[in-house]
C-alpha cells in the first residue's frame, strides 16, 4: 500500500504542476452544475403558477418513471428538462482522468523517467494501481463536488418539497455514486492501455479521448427521445461497466509489460 501511495504522489505532483489541469478540473464540473441549476431557475416560476392537473406534454411511460403523481404537469416536465442533463454529469469522471492518464506511461518515457520507475522492486499491480488511482480520485471527487454544489443550488431554488424529492430520485444517487466511479476507471484502463503501446503523448491523449464518444451517444439519444434514463436503465448500466471495467483492468494489465516497453522504446 505505501508503494502505491508513493505512485499517486508522484503523479500528482508531476500532473498537477500544470495549471491547464487544474482549470479543467474546476471548470468542467462547474459548467455541467451551472446549465441543470439554470434550468431549474428559469422554469421554477412557470412549476409554481400552475395546478396539479395540468398536462405536461410528455408521454406516458416517462411520466410513470421520473414524476410522482402529486406533482403538477409543468413541474414534471421541469424534472424531466433536468433529468435530460444527468449524462452531463457523466462527462466529468471520464474527461478529467482521460489526459492525466493518457500521458502517464507515454509521457514518462519521453522524460525519461520510466525506466528508473521500472527497475525499482515495485511489481507491475502496483504501479498500475497507483497509476489508475492518481487520476481517478481527483475525478470522482470532482464529480461529487459538482453533484453537491447542484443539491444545494436546488434546494436554495426549489421551494416544493415533492418536486426537490424527484430531482434527486434513486436514477441521480445509482448514476452519481456508482456508475461515475465507473466510468472514471473505464476512462482511465483504456487510457493507460493506449497510452502503453504508443509512442507519442499527443497521439496518447486524442486516441484516448474516444472513451468519450459513448457517453455522448448516450446525451444526444436521450435528448432524442431514444430511452429515458429510468431507474432500471441506470441499474442496468452500473451492472455493464462494473463487468467491462475488470476486462478494461485485465486487459491494461496484459498489454502494460514492462520489458517491452523498456526495450521497444529506444
Amino acid at each position: 500500500m505505501k508503494r502505491i501511495l508513493t505512485i499517486v504522489r508522484k503523479e500528482w505532483a508531476e500532473v498537477f504542476r500544470n495549471k491547464m489541469v487544474i482549470f479543467t478540473i474546476a471548470f468542467l464540473p462547474l459548467i455541467m452544475t451551472a446549465i441543470p441549476l439554470a434550468m431549474i431557475y428559469t422554469t421554477r416560476d412557470a412549476a409554481q403558477s400552475v395546478g396539479g392537473g395540468m398536462d405536461s406534454g410528455l408521454p406516458a411511460e416517462v411520466t410513470q418513471s421520473m414524476c410522482p403523481e402529486a406533482l403538477s404537469g409543468a413541474e414534471c416536465f421541469q424534472v424531466f428538462m433536468v433529468s435530460e442533463f444527468m449524462m452531463m454529469f457523466m462527462l466529468i469522471p471520464v474527461a478529467i482522468p482521460v489526459t492525466m492518464a493518457a500521458y502517464s506511461v507515454v509521457g514518462e518515457k519521453t522524460t525519461r523517467s520510466l525506466e528508473p520507475l521500472l527497475a525499482t522492486p515495485i511489481t507491475t499491480a502496483e504501479l498500475l494501481i497507483g497509476k489508475c488511482l492518481a487520476p481517478v480520485i481527483p475525478a470522482v471527487l470532482a464529480t461529487y463536488a459538482a453533484f453537491g454544489l447542484f443539491a444545494l443550488g436546488s434546494w436554495l431554488l426549489v421551494s416544493n418539497q415533492r418536486l426537490l424529492t424527484a430531482l434527486f430520485d434513486a436514477r441521480w444517487l445509482i448514476a452519481i455514486f456508482i456508475v461515475g466511479p465507473l466510468l472514471a476507471v473505464m476512462a482511465v484502463s483504456f487510457s493507460l492501455m493506449i497510452s502503453s503501446r504508443v509512442t507519442d503523448p499527443r497521439v496518447a491523449e486524442q486516441v484516448s479521448m474516444v472513451i468519450i464518444v459513448p457517453v455522448l451517444a448516450g446525451f444526444f439519444g436521450q435528448i432524442a427521445g431514444l430511452f429515458v434514463l429510468n431507474k432500471a436503465i441506470i441499474s442496468w448500466v452500473a451492472l455493464v461497466m462494473l463487468l467491462l471495467d475488470g476486462l478494461l483492468v485485465y486487459l491494461t494489465t496484459k498489454v502494460f509489460q514492462r520489458e517491452q516497453i523498456l526495450t521497444r522504446w529506444k
